[in-house]
């Protein structure tokens, strides 16, 4: 029976773990504190067409293949978890002003090159979608095939997956790669992967968010996960059960992931110009987390050496992107690279990243 390490247990490595079980595999995860990090404050917008923009094509063809692996991974998760995932089936990007509102044009003639139809929508289109957002809202673009799902819901539901099969998940530091015997090693530890690839590039953004809770008498978040830029900010809103998502800042820190006031501040009043009932809403949690990124915004998806196997450097996009490198990553360890994953290829940096010169394995 072939052994699998998978060192990181997030969304993606408890994806990649579930689905190596389920291609015969005998894995183990390893991870101090499993299903936390940054997959545990994520919003979960699964919105690649949204936040494309020209000149991003191989972003955009990734995350259009990782969008497309969703219904089909959400279904299966679902029937071996029981768990229900999706909280969303739409995404509205709104423009306050006439440039933002220029620039949604700008990326709807853009996609439109590549076969994805998203629907310019003027003030009174908006506010028919969405009644609730700002007066001074001026246009929209609207995805009809983004959804998105509730992180925390996913990270139960890949736990539940990875035990029925056979998952054995510990709660432990890899110190080094080299110490442990299993066959095979899939490197899943985000932000923190460098640390035992030393020169991977990967690298950690911080990104804070809030979780607001909604309170009986107060107008109920949109259907819809809303998405703006404010001030330069980029701000969205992801509707939960009890409420509503609000991120997420985005900061060169390092490991810090302390959350700060000016972050709380921005992001409640980006979210109130954008949503003004959202003042009265019961402010539950504000958290940061490591966001793994990269210098492409693409992830390091594929072979390190003849026996470690890189799937990190989500970035921003953990939750899209994971049901597509859990589909991938059984085929590379059987040596078979598709077209999908040669876009994510480790090797389209130069060899001295990925070489773990004179660092700890």
């Amino acid at each position: 029976m072939r052994t699998l390490a998978v060192v990181g247990g997030g969304a993606v490595g408890l994806a990649v773990a579930w689905r190596a079980a389920e291609s015969g595999w005998t894995v183990t995860v390893f991870d101090p504190a499993p299903a936390s990090g940054a997959s545990f404050v994520a919003g979960g917008m699964l919105a690649p067409l949204s936040e494309g923009w020209p000149g991003e094509d191989r972003v955009l063809e990734f995350g259009a293949a990782a969008l497309a692996e969703w219904p089909a991974f959400g279904e299966r998760l679902r029937a071996v978890s029981g768990e229900s995932m999706f909280v969303a089936e739409q995404t509205l990007t709104v423009a306050l002003d006439g440039a933002d509102a220029a620039d949604l044009r700008t990326v709807s003639q853009w996609l439109a090159g590549f076969g994805h139809d998203l629907r310019v929508l003027d003030r009174a289109g908006v506010r028919a979608l969405e009644p609730a957002l700002a007066r001074t809202v001026r246009a929209g673009l609207l995805a009809r095939t983004e959804p998105a799902v509730d992180n925390r819901r996913v990270l139960r539901a890949l736990r539940a997956a990875c035990a029925a099969a056979g998952v054995e998940v510990r709660a432990e530091n890899v110190v080094a790669l080299d110490d442990l015997p299993h066959d095979r090693v899939v490197l899943a530890a985000g932000a923190r992967s460098a640390q035992l690839w030393p020169g991977l590039p990967v690298r950690p953004v911080k990104g804070e968010i809030l979780r607001l809770r909604h309170r009986p008498g107060v107008r109920p978040p949109p259907a819809r996960v809303i998405r703006a830029r404010v001030h330069g900010r980029p701000v969205y809103m992801v509707p939960r059960e009890d409420g509503i998502v609000v991120g997420a800042t985005q900061y060169e820190a390092g490991f810090d992931t302390t959350v700060t006031v000016g972050g709380v501040r921005d992001l409640i009043a980006d979210a109130e110009a954008i949503l003004p009932g959202i003042g009265e809403y019961e402010l539950a949690e504000a958290n940061a987390g490591s966001r793994p990124g990269t210098p492409d915004n693409l992830p390091l998806l594929g072979p390190l050496d003849d026996r470690v196997l890189a799937a990190t450097g989500h970035g921003r996009n953990g939750m899209l992107t994971l049901a597509l490198t859990a589909s991938l990553v059984p085929a590379l360890l059987d040596g078979i690279i598709s077209p999908v994953a040669e876009l994510a290829a480790p090797q389209r940096f130069p060899a001295e990243s990925l070489s773990s010169p004179g660092g700890v394995r």
